[in-house]
């Protein structure tokens, strides 16, 4: 049901009740965003031959962070693309090598699934270098794969660089597809045969429909990607004990309480983006960007350490954006009596600014209470979703004012008009005055619209609009 209410806007803010009224609108609307499976192309190949910018050319934009140095892609990072008309997932993946020892074998293991699950494979090979013996390693497990395997050779900038391409037909994998990821040169020609090789449909549909969408946020080596691969029951996303492992927002499928949610596991935050260079710069947008994108966001905090400025940068950011919030206090298994009273008081002090906020103590490594995360997730997206009625809403304001009037200003005393919530979101309410409303008695109303109406784990935003006093119009 639309709700809606009449007034008359000043540029400054201010309303008036003169005549020529203004309708608004404030109905909420949802994305619509449709959820049908799509099938997934998974772009593989050995490090630095262009694979992130060859998928940053096939979506259409600049996601897939992109440095001119091997190994900037650890984790499998899928994207939405569309060509004429027709819609499939990339996924993106770390440089695959057969002898990877460490950090390396766990991104050559994410490529390996990728190539698993996916539903056509892209083989990238640079045709500067050529068929190197790890571009034949890759080849020979593909050659024996079922999925449809197109072999795409990178780097081909201009004619002189086609004679080389025939030399990759050695690989068995059929006729090599010339392309430039960095000029477009051929890729639209790729797209089509990928879209002849692609399934209508995918060969393993997502359950359910409109999955919640959820990012995984914190500063570097705090569990996200643990935690991740806990929920989901399989190596989503790459884990080391080297901080930052994780660059690109990993996207995944995960079926909790029954349901689907689409979790974002992101890049730790470890410097202010505007000091940031490189990589890190754009793993910071990315992370940026996924907060903006996802409904909640789960900040991790590891709670066998001091909270830190990098942990509260990203409350900010979260704040800022107006997500639901849980705090999961990651690695509880660490934690002694005397540090757990340390941490009260840290709460107490540093996450003064988000007291609404859904907390959890958790174990991404042993598993320990990481099923409560779906209850507080769910309490905190109702919440966000939450309409007040109208009516109901001004019944208890005045009733609150009624006991608790508003302060003096400028020695007159401050009417509240009428209140309306202008959007879900986060919940916003909108109060029509009579002068301005003091900071602090903003947030009491903000404290007894939570006791009220239950807004835990969601953000609260109350605006004032100031009525302005007009001499009438001679008609």
């Amino acid at each position: 049901m639309t709700e809606q209410f009449t007034t008359e806007f000043a540029g400054d803010g201010t309303w008036s009740e003169e005549s020529d009224w203004e309708v608004l609108d404030l109905e909420d609307g949802s994305d619509g965003e449709s959820h049908v499976p799509v099938p997934t192309l998974a772009v593989v190949g050995r490090p630095n031959v262009g694979k992130s910018t060859l998928v940053n050319r096939i979506i259409g934009r600049r996601e897939a962070v992109v440095e001119d140095i091997p190994g900037v892609t650890r984790d499998r990072v899928s994207y939405e693309a569309n060509w004429s008309g027709r819609r499939f997932m990339v996924q993106d993946t770390g440089g695959w090598e057969p002898d990877a020892k460490g950090l390396q074998q766990s991104v050559a293991r994410q490529a390996e699934l990728a190539m698993q699950t996916a539903d056509a494979i892209l083989l990238v090979v640079d045709a500067v270098v050529g068929a190197t013996a790890t571009d034949e390693a890759v080849a020979k497990v593909l050659r024996r794969s079922k999925t449809p395997v197109l072999l795409v050779a990178n780097k081909v900038d201009d004619g002189r660089t086609e004679s080389e391409v025939a030399a990759l037909w050695s690989l068995g994998l059929g006729q090599p597809h010339s392309v430039s990821a960095t000029h477009g040169r051929g890729t639209g020609d790729l797209l089509d045969e990928v879209l002849a090789a692609l399934p209508e449909t995918p060969r393993e549909g997502i359950p359910g429909g409109g999955p919640r969408r959820v990012a995984l946020v914190g500063k570097p080596n705090v569990g996200k990607s643990s935690l991740l691969n806990k929920l989901s029951g399989d190596e989503r996303s790459v884990v080391h004990n080297v901080a930052g492992t994780t660059v690109d927002p990993v996207d995944s499928i995960v079926e909790l309480g029954g349901r689907p949610w689409r979790f974002v596991d992101t890049a730790g935050l470890r410097k202010r983006v505007s000091h940031a260079s490189g990589a890190e710069f754009y793993a910071s947008l990315r992370t940026k960007s996924a907060i903006e994108a996802a409904e909640v966001a789960i900040l991790l905090i590891d709670a066998s350490e001091p909270i830190s400025e990098q942990d509260l940068r990203v409350l900010s950011m979260v704040a800022d954006a107006g997500r639901a919030l849980v705090i999961a206090f990651n690695k509880w298994d660490l934690v002694d009596e005397d540090r757990r009273l340390q941490l009260d008081r840290e709460v107490d002090r540093d996450l003064v600014r988000v007291p609404w906020a859904q907390r959890v103590n958790i174990s991404a490594q042993t598993g320990r209470a990481v099923q409560k995360l779906v209850p507080a997730l769910d309490t905190a997206l109702e919440s966000w979703d939450k309409r007040i009625p109208t009516g109901r809403l001004n019944t208890w304001l005045k009733e609150v004012i009624a006991a608790t009037p508003p302060p003096m200003r400028g020695g007159r005393l401050p009417r509240v008009m009428f209140a309306t919530q202008a959007g879900t979101r986060p919940p916003t309410f909108v109060l029509f005055t009579t002068g301005f409303l003091e900071a602090g008695y903003r947030r009491f109303l903000e404290r007894r619209l939570r006791e009220e109406f239950n807004f835990d784990g969601s953000p609260v935003r109350i605006s004032v609009r100031v009525r302005e006093k007009r001499e009438r119009r001679s008609r």
